[in-house]
């Protein structure tokens, strides 16, 4: 069966830009969203996110009609699913997957699996997720078979693609990078290339659908590593009075050194996630692994203790704090550092706090709630005698460093 109808369950930070790109190459393509005012958004021609020339893609897919959006599941010859997959909220801060969302997508698509029908997981799941998936969906369709019973015979199809993109990039990204693609038989991963390759110019490897979840894992764990390495090197330098960036240009002039830079801690919604999914299911053995999350979990703390001691020099502090997003030049605030750290100031009223983020148009409200106010990078200036740098955004970057002098700077991110 050729693929000519695409859905795609989620359309956030991932899924959008995915509908998006399916979409401009002429297909049609169906996203559900389970939230009433995002599809009315993206049905108009707008975008609910902040991604590159994302906004102009959408308003010609949507104009051409090949991109509509739907709260409800319809028959599709490929889903592609692209939920979170968040923490259980728990109070012993176990880090266990939370896959209901998953396991809903499942439940939605059920009702309308076709014989013939291809359905990729994208999200980042742990290692057995992508034959949970399958196993969800034989529930809903017994009258169906799949590939853990049928194997490359089976009706439905079932692979894993874990997305791997920057955001600000996440465009260019999708087309250019290479894909791991791990199908639950070979007919699977077969039915999974051809939909990639339908809009992807890099290399479309496959694979087994455990190793596929796994490679996204490892991918991100080996980055949290090496950031731990840096973000611990940072509490030394501190301790030995040595200027870890000076340090880190140094050491970087080995042939076969490459230190990342250090930071307030580790956002987003993969490095600091996905590395707990393999301490999840590796608790023994994910020794390394563990001990990073912890150290880059760690650094906020580190940072406010900072922070603490600096305002304590002032009868009337008045601190300002540089960015919220995870990383620069982005408006996305999930497992965000920066914000933790703002929002545990509030939380110890120290004195009057300001919050500068140029890629978002409002504050959290639990930051208003709690009395952070917002305002631009001069207007922090001015008044501010404490100035903390949580993001390297350009515009801290741009910011003429002689109206720094007078304040009390600690700089996270190496801007100064």
């Amino acid at each position: 069966m050729t693929i000519k109808k695409v859905s795609v369950i989620g359309l956030g930070y991932i899924g959008l830009p995915t509908a998006a790109l399916i979409a401009s190459r002429g297909m049609s393509v169906v996203g559900v969203e389970v939230k009433q005012e995002t599809v009315d958004i993206i049905n108009a021609g707008k975008i609910h996110i902040v991604e590159p020339d994302l906004d102009i893609v959408v308003r010609s897919v949507v104009s051409m009609g090949h991109l509509r959006a739907v709260t409800v599941a319809e028959p599709a010859d490929a889903f592609m699913v692209a939920v979170p997959t968040p923490f259980v909220h728990s109070d012993d801060d176990s880090h266990e997957p939370d896959l209901h969302y998953i396991k809903s997508a499942a439940k939605m698509i059920g009702p309308v699996l076709e014989k013939g029908n291809l359905v990729i997981l994208e999200s980042t799941s742990p290692v057995g997720t992508t034959e949970k998936l399958a196993a969800w969906l034989a529930a809903e369709r017994p009258d169906l078979s799949f590939p853990q019973e049928k194997g490359d015979a089976a009706d439905i199809k079932v692979a894993h693609c874990p997305e791997r993109v920057l955001p600000g990039y996440v465009l260019q990204e999708l087309v250019s990078n290479d894909r791991v693609i791990g199908g639950l038989s070979k007919a699977c991963s077969d039915k999974a290339v051809e939909l990639y390759k339908t809009f992807v110019k890099g290399e479309c490897i496959v694979t087994h659908a455990r190793t596929a979840e796994m490679s996204k894992l490892t991918e991100n764990s080996f980055r949290d590593v090496n950031i731990a390495f840096a973000n611990e090197l940072s509490i030394i330098c501190d301790k030995l009075k040595i200027n870890v960036w000076e340090l880190i240009r140094l050491a970087n002039r080995h042939p076969r050194v490459n230190i990342l830079n250090p930071g307030p801690g580790v956002g987003g919604h993969c490095i600091a996630v996905d590395p707990w999914f393999i301490v999840d299911s590796c608790p023994d053995e994910a020794k390394l692994i563990h001990q990073a999350r912890l150290i880059n979990d760690h650094k906020p703390h580190y940072v406010i203790k900072q922070i603490v001691h600096a305002a304590d020099e002032f009868k009337r502090p008045v601190i300002a704090c540089l960015g919220l997003s995870f990383k620069a030049d982005i408006d996305d605030l999930r497992e965000s550092p920066a914000l933790q750290i703002v929002e545990q100031l509030a939380a110890k009223k120290l004195g009057r706090l300001i919050a500068v983020e140029p890629n978002i148009k409002s504050l959290p409200t639990n930051l208003t709630s709690a009395g952070v106010e917002f305002a631009t990078i001069e207007n922090a200036l001015e008044v501010a005698n404490v100035v903390v740098v949580l993001v390297d955004h350009k515009e801290f970057k741009d910011t003429d460093s002689t109206l720094f002098a007078t304040k009390v700077v600690i700089d996270t991110r190496g801007v100064l």
